[in-house]
């Protein structure tokens, strides 16, 4: 089985409620996120496991839902953290790419959080 990756890009903000008074994600910020998804599958007969060109929905959801958002107002039943935005993003996607296979969202270039769920 092989595995491929695309990689989108968008900037947001958010504010994660509950934590202990004076943490500074409780004050509203922003971060240039990271979101990479990654479709698994055999090669098509041209080769291809997914044509790239077949994810430009995956880019017109980030843009139109995603980027320069309060994240708080996109996902207003969980704290938007990476590791509740994650599996919803996942779910969203699924229904329209079957080879989907994980997502993988960063925050900032040295944290992430994968989504892979046991199907």
């Amino acid at each position: 089985m092989l595995t491929i990756s695309k990689q989108f890009h968008f900037s947001a903000a958010h504010q994660l409620h509950g934590l202990k008074e004076g943490h500074p994600c409780g004050r509203m910020h922003g971060h240039n996120y990271q979101l990479t998804v990654y479709l698994q599958g055999k090669p098509n007969e041209v080769g291809f496991i997914q044509d790239y060109n077949e994810l430009a929905p995956i880019k017109d959801y980030v843009d139109n839902h995603l980027d320069h958002r309060l994240l708080n107002d996109v996902f207003v039943n969980v704290n938007p953290t990476v590791e509740n935005m994650a599996p919803i993003i996942f779910n969203y996607l699924k229904k329209d790419f079957p080879l989907l296979h994980a997502i993988e969202l960063s925050e900032t270039p040295k944290t992430s959080c994968r989504y892979e769920p046991h199907i």
